[in-house]
């Protein structure tokens, strides 16, 4: 019967007139426009906001620019200076630093966390609100001058110190020895966006690969290398793109913790650092454009270098 009836709706199809058909394609303009118009703001956005300043920042990356003249064009003159700038190098130096120390550090302690917490206890809302708080404050002005404070000379790090005993008197963070560490614990530090995102992916794993897992012998460490870390696969993945780029963009840690300088003797120095301190310090908006379009490219790479190995460790159920 379901045959029969497809080939009657065929037949009906077939047998429209033209006035039919040109009253079902009047219909879909208009369906069209209906989307088109709650499509409209998204799209102002995209090209008012993104597409567009991307494109001027790509123009005037090829170019002398100091925001009072005439951009003038100089080809790739900016990039070829970036080969010989010392201050780049050294920012990207520190940034690769932060960044393949930071990220799986953070990642590590919001994993252990996540299955502390998955483990189920009274209040587990509170102590996940508490645990994820870092996380809003992370990147604002005011934890940063406080971080300033907790590890500058008379700072509560070394006060702790002197209560047990030991003479410190150094200010980590103006020491180069030091300085880029206290940052890489602040990043650490904010491990609640991660966190979040890793206690829903456990919650989706099935209790019953445990308990078979636990019938055949198998303790807690091999549960968790054989079931928990494989079936959580793409829940790190998705995490560990998302915190290399946004630790590759950090900038206000850094910015308020050296005054803006990248100091200790740059130990500081992101990148997005010294972008600023060329654009609107230096007001090189073309040099500037052309170490953000450096920047895209690194991360660009960075994601995907990950999603042509994530075939290699990634698992999903089908």
């Amino acid at each position: 019967m379901s045959a029969i009836s497809e080939l009657s709706k065929l037949k009906t199809r077939r047998a429209r007139t033209p006035e039919e058909r040109a009253a079902a394609r009047k219909e879909a303009g208009r369906d069209n426009k209906a989307g088109y118009l709650f499509l409209l703001p998204w799209l102002v956005g995209l090209f008012a906001f993104t597409l567009g300043p991307m494109l001027a920042s790509l123009y005037l990356s090829l170019t002398d620019y100091n925001l009072i003249q005439t951009p003038e064009f100089i080809g790739l003159d900016n990039y070829a200076r970036m080969l010989e700038d010392a201050r780049l190098h050294k920012s990207l130096q520190v940034t690769f630093t932060y960044v393949v120390v930071g990220v799986p550090a953070q990642l590590a302690l919001a994993l252990a966390i996540a299955l502390l917490l998955d483990k189920g206890m009274r209040g587990l809302a509170f102590y996940r609100s508490v645990f994820y708080l870092p996380s809003m404050l992370g990147g604002s002005v005011a934890i940063a001058l406080l971080w300033r404070q907790i590890f500058g000379t008379g700072g509560l790090v070394n006060q702790v110190l002197q209560l047990l005993g030991i003479d410190a008197t150094t200010g980590y963070v103006s020491d180069p020895d030091y300085a880029l560490w206290t940052l890489i614990l602040l990043h650490v530090w904010t491990f609640g966006s991660p966190m979040v995102i890793f206690l829903a992916g456990l919650r989706q794993i099935p209790g019953m690969y445990y308990e078979a897992a636990a019938l055949d012998g198998a303790n807690k460490r091999k549960q968790f290398v054989r079931i928990t870390l494989p079936l959580l696969s793409p829940i790190i993945f998705f995490n560990l793109v998302l915190q290399l780029i946004g630790a590759f963009q950090s900038f206000t840690q850094a910015f308020i913790v050296s005054n803006g300088t990248g100091g200790p003797s740059d130990s500081t120095l992101f990148y997005t650092l010294y972008l600023y301190d060329r654009g609107w310090a230096n007001f090189q908006m073309g040099y500037a454009s052309a170490m953000a379009w450096l920047l895209l490219v690194i991360i660009g790479i960075f994601t995907a270098v990950n999603f042509f190995a994530a075939k290699y460790w990634v698992f999903y159920d089908d």
